[in-house]
């Protein structure tokens, strides 16, 4: 059974990632994660603004599309074992987002050398903050904290706990819908995990589910981001020193830990106004520094796939032979 799954697993795997670097996302009409945005914000709005609708969202929306991942994989497995590997790597690739994560912040650096309004209105896409006024500096930070953040969240993750749930028994049945679990932890703490006076109270519950799925997956993504820059001939003691001293100063307990590798890796410093500063670098912030951050998302990204598969090879030829 392990044998297999592993055969599968890397399978799908490989197919997934080819899907996204070379398609990328699939068309929103069929994007699991449209529909995700649609019910989360069809409760919200009917639910009242306690936690304990917070709650109900999260059990809501996460059994709503388990399930639906489920049967749609489990039939699909009966009908043919090639189809259900060409279905689950679609699902699996709609989990995670390498290509469109990486276009979306090239997309502000061309911006900025145009028309740095258009690069205002872009980054504001991506981020929180007011970018009405935001200088070329402060929007290149954006751009790469957006990006290095999303390091952990859009791609390490969801592939982790697919990578770990594929070699326990019945891996085959659940790592799709678990990594399809893990996107809507992602959305609804995206949609509803702000400390705002409307979603203090019904995002509480969101936010804490994916500060604890993101705990482990965050630290990995950090010291990966440190080998990537060491292999790229940044200065990876700085970013191995700068993720050590800045990665808890963020408010998520997460999201620093490849913010600050990479501020330390490019001698860089990530401002976001009143909230946090990572980093003590002396670079300054042009769109070429984003150029920078890209290199290291990209071989943060491939250093993990290929160490998944890997241990599956490894795996495999030890309990195949």
């Amino acid at each position: 059974m392990l044998t297999e799954n592993l055969i599968y697993g890397i399978s799908i795997f490989v197919l997934a990632v080819l899907i996204d670097m070379i398609i990328g996302e699939v068309p929103n009409k069929i994007h699991p994660v449209i529909y995700m945005g649609k019910l989360i914000t069809k409760l919200k709005n009917y639910l009242p603004k306690t936690k304990f609708s917070g709650l109900l969202i999260v059990l809501t929306v996460s059994l709503t599309f388990f399930m639906i991942t489920f049967i749609i994989l489990f039939l699909t497995s009966y009908v043919n074992i090639y189809l259900y590997i060409i279905l689950a790597s679609i699902i699996f690739s709609t989990t995670f987002s390498i290509k469109l994560l990486i276009e979306s912040v090239l997309d502000i650096k061309h911006d900025l050398e145009h028309d740095i309004n258009k690069a205002r209105k872009d980054v504001s896409y991506l981020v929180s903050r007011n970018t009405d006024t935001l200088s070329e500096s402060r929007i290149v930070s954006a751009a790469i904290e957006t990006l290095t953040e999303n390091i952990t969240d859009s791609v390490i993750a969801p592939l982790f706990y697919t990578a770990i749930i594929i070699l326990l028994p019945y891996g085959m049945t659940l790592a799709i819908p678990i990594a399809m679990l893990y996107r809507c932890s992602n959305t609804m703490d995206a949609m509803l995990g702000y400390e705002t006076d409307e979603l203090k109270e019904i995002g509480y519950v969101p936010a804490k589910l994916d500060d604890i799925l993101n705990y482990i997956p965050a630290r990995i993504s950090g010291v990966i981001v440190v080998i990537s820059s060491l292999l790229h001939k940044y200065d990876y003691k700085q970013s191995w020193d700068v993720m050590r001293k800045f990665a808890r100063k963020t408010p998520s307990p997460n999201s620093g830990y490849t913010m600050a590798a990479t501020a330390g890796a490019l001698d860089i410093i990530l401002i976001k106004e009143n909230v946090y500063q990572l980093g003590y670098g002396k670079s300054e912030l042009t769109g070429n520094k984003i150029v920078d951050a890209v290199k290291i998302t990209k071989t943060t990204s491939l250093i993990f796939i290929i160490l998944v598969i890997m241990i599956y090879f490894i795996l495999l030829i030890i309990f195949g032979g």
